[in-house]
């Protein structure tokens, strides 16, 4: 039975995973311009980057620079991605303006479903990942840890290995299920993590109602899809149809993966678009459309090339002294079609195909 949250959190991941794969030569006054803007949208998360060592993500160099530099708005947690001690060392000295002292609310272990995905992106094989399962659960249990979470890496397929099936899915899941259970540990949070876009609506259903059929003390599932080709919202919306509540995205449709073989194409779901999806339905999500739009355009100029949301282009569908007036004229362009929020000049001089029945009858 399919039942939606009345409210979601959505994580805008732009000026990590967004920014990682454009271009290394972005100002550091440019990238401070698009978090202010992050900060205005009702993120309530923000991760301004992550500290990673330059000669793999050159994009991330200036990364101390953005931390000392930028602003913090009231409300906000600012965060960064670290991935070892060095890089934790090096973001703790900006506490507590930028936080990453606190962890997830619950320990959690995650394997990749493709081996060759495993050694591309972690330098680690799928079974050196599950190898190191025993020493996380022991250190979550003797921190007291009641309840974790497990997730799974590319679960639907590979542009490396090809498509995987429900069965093998559910048996590495069952792998760290039981790791969790034999340590008197219950496992209440599943995320799904890709970064190859193989997801499909279908295939995201059949998993989300096993996963709740085998085991039904399942409270929450985290989406992290990828769209490289295009179905990832159509995805996103049957998690939705069966309460997932956690979802990344990135404004445009930013973001991408140097290891799955397909970059910039690796981009989220457009932040903007999910939102809206989101309000259209009823699902609160803390965000104000219309600064997310304005930071879209933002992003734009930043990155120097267009994103691929719709939202920020066509604009939300407008209501009330929001509807178009009956005698506009052509639009055709997409400055054109951006009058929603520049107003009327940007179409001044295009032809009208308005027929102003009023004047003949008058003549």
């Amino acid at each position: 039975m399919s039942t939606l949250p009345a409210s979601v959190s959505i994580t805008d991941d732009t000026m990590r995973e967004g920014l990682q794969i454009e271009s290394a030569k972005i100002p550091v006054d440019a990238k401070l311009r698009l978090l202010d803007a992050l900060g205005d949208t009702g993120a309530k998360v923000i991760s301004i980057g992550s500290f990673a060592h330059p000669k793999w993500t050159p994009q991330m160099a200036c990364i101390d620079e953005i931390a000392e530099r930028f602003q913090p708005k009231p409300g906000v947690k600012y965060t960064a991605a670290v991935f070892n001690k060095a890089g934790y060392d090096r973001a703790d000295r900006y506490f507590p303006k930028l936080d990453v002292r606190k962890k997830s609310s619950l320990p959690g272990t995650s394997v990749e479903l493709c081996d060759t995905f495993a050694r591309r992106n972690y330098n680690r094989s799928q079974a050196q990942q599950i190898a190191a399962l025993d020493a996380t659960v022991a250190a979550a249990k003797a921190a007291g840890a009641t309840q974790a979470s497990v997730g799974i890496g590319n679960p639907f397929g590979s542009n490396f290995e090809g498509p995987f099936s429900l069965k093998q899915r559910m048996d590495l899941l069952e792998l760290m299920f039981n790791k969790w259970k034999d340590a008197g540990i219950e496992v209440t949070r599943v995320a799904l993590y890709e970064a190859m876009g193989w997801n499909l609506p279908h295939t995201v259903r059949e998993t989300m109602v096993a996963i709740r059929e085998r085991w039904p003390q399942v409270k929450s599932f985290h989406m992290h899809l990828h769209n490289q080709r295009g179905s990832t919202i159509a995805s996103y919306y049957e998690a939705l149809q069966l309460g997932a509540t956690e979802f990344d995205t990135c404004l445009g449709g930013m973001g991408g993966c140097p290891y799955s073989g397909n970059g910039r194409s690796a981009g989220h779901v457009p932040t903007e678009d999910f939102v809206d999806l989101c309000h259209e339905m009823g699902i609160q999500t803390g965000y104000k459309l219309d600064k997310l739009i304005d930071a879209v355009a933002i992003a734009e100029e930043v990155v120097g090339h267009s994103l691929w949301g719709h939202v920020s282009k066509s604009g939300p569908r407008p209501r009330g002294d929001q509807l178009f007036p009956s005698n506009m004229p052509f639009i055709e362009t997409l400055e054109e079609a951006a009058h929603f929020r520049k107003g009327p000049e940007v179409y001044a001089g295009q032809i009208s195909p308005w027929r102003d029945d009023s004047a003949l009858m008058k003549s």
